[in-house]
């Protein structure tokens, strides 16, 4: 019997919403740019950032 191959190979389009790679990444990213600005507001002003924010 003879093998039988697919002629065409399905072409699965990666999701652009929910939890994948590149939203996984720059949620990463954004993240630590965050804590970096919070590190130099702190440095800055000398004060913490909920006091920066007026909550204490």
């Amino acid at each position: 019997m003879a093998d039988i191959q697919p002629t065409v190979v399905p072409q699965i389009k990666r999701p652009k919403t929910g939890f994948n790679q590149y939203a996984e990444r720059l949620n990463g990213r954004a993240a630590m740019v965050g804590f970096i600005a919070i590190i130099v507001i702190e440095a800055v002003t000398g004060k913490g950032i909920l006091t920066w924010l007026g909550l204490a």
